[in-house]
């Protein structure tokens, strides 16, 4: 069965991305054992979905119009959907389907392109919500990173309290701690 899984890091005190939608904070720690952990991850991932500033973030960081494959090196083959309400530079030879609208009506379409595997949901933080509004958000997977940041993107803006979280994984990933969770039921706008 198809699952959805938000796979992120996060700043110690619940930040995604900076108040520029940034992940610089990120991307100065070590992280040689947290890759290895993604690309293990990955492998049990048909299909990404991820709001357009995250993929925007993406492309122009790693400069994926100037270099596409860098691209496939990280993403491979799997489609993307990436929910927006512009449309943005696609970068070339890539599987990228971007779409507007509610969750649920792209859900059916999602799942077909996973093929049987789960679908990681890349972020940000509100898209990951309405995936939790409409009680198809399965798994929280998050690797806090030893940074604070006075503002920032909220790693989930939404209300989710002990009955609907079951803690199903600790784990150390050099200087991140992971914390994995089962999610239930219907989430709040906080």
């Amino acid at each position: 069965m198809t699952r959805a899984i938000f796979y992120t890091a996060s700043t110690l005190n619940g930040f995604l991305a900076d108040p520029h939608d940034s992940l610089d904070w990120l991307l100065t720690i070590p992280q040689d054992e947290a890759m290895a952990d993604i690309a293990a991850f990955t492998e049990r991932i048909g299909v990404m979905v991820e709001g357009s500033a995250t993929y925007e973030w993406v492309r122009e960081h790693e400069d994926l119009l100037a270099h596409p494959e860098r691209w496939q090196q990280f993403y491979g083959d799997r489609p993307t959907f990436v929910f927006t309400r512009r449309q943005p530079e696609r970068v070339p030879g890539a599987d990228i389907r971007f779409v507007q609208g509610a969750v649920t009506e792209h859900w059916p379409d999602i799942v077909a392109a996973a093929g049987g595997k789960d679908v990681w949901i890349v972020g940000g933080g509100d898209l990951v919500g309405q995936f939790a509004d409409a009680g198809l958000l399965d798994e929280i997977v998050v690797t806090f990173a030893p940074v604070t940041l006075a503002a920032g993107k909220p790693l989930l803006p939404r209300d989710l309290d002990h009955t609907r979280l079951e803690l199903m994984g600790v784990r150390r990933a050099g200087p991140f701690a992971e914390l994995t969770y089962r999610v239930s039921g219907r989430a709040h706008h906080a």
